[in-house]
């Protein structure tokens, strides 16, 4: 798919009247997520790292959810970064809206893992040390020096 590109204004000075994916880029139509049961045990983990062997995956966390994030475009996003599929699309994307939408590509989340290590890292950080030695965490670094000029 080769998409001309976009300039994509802010998402205040498009008008209420408009419809904001008329300025879009179909972000939403480029992955999807799925909730995946919360990691608790190193099995878990290992679940993650192995999603996260694959191409195309990411992993999530959300207020509080786990997700599995594939990013992958749906077959039907047109180059002009249309439905060919409006009329019949599924219900998922009747029913979404551009109130809470990506569009401003401004979103953090909680927790995002992109490679197997990032998993190992978080799970050795939150479950197998001990907060109470005294190599837990990295010292607090020293304030930099005012510069008088």
């Amino acid at each position: 798919m080769n998409q001309p590109p976009r300039i994509k204004p802010p998402r205040e000075s498009v008008p209420k009247t408009e419809n904001l994916c008329a300025f879009c880029t179909a972000k939403c139509c480029r992955y999807f997520a799925l909730p995946i049961d919360t990691p608790t045990e190193p099995k878990d983990f290992d679940y993650l790292r192995w999603y996260l062997l694959h191409e195309q995956a990411s992993v999530f966390l959300d207020e509080g959810i786990w997700y599995l994030l594939v990013h992958t475009t749906c077959r039907h996003l047109q180059d002009d970064y249309r439905c060919g599929i409006y009329h019949t699309r599924p219900q998922i994307c009747r029913e979404y809206s551009t109130d809470n939408c990506e569009y401003d590509d401004s979103y953090v989340y909680e927790g995002y893992f992109e490679l197997p290590d990032q998993v190992q890292e978080y799970f050795e950080a939150r479950f197998t040390s001990d907060p109470e030695d005294p190599h837990f965490r990295s010292p607090k670094p020293e304030m930099f020096p005012i510069l008088n000029n």
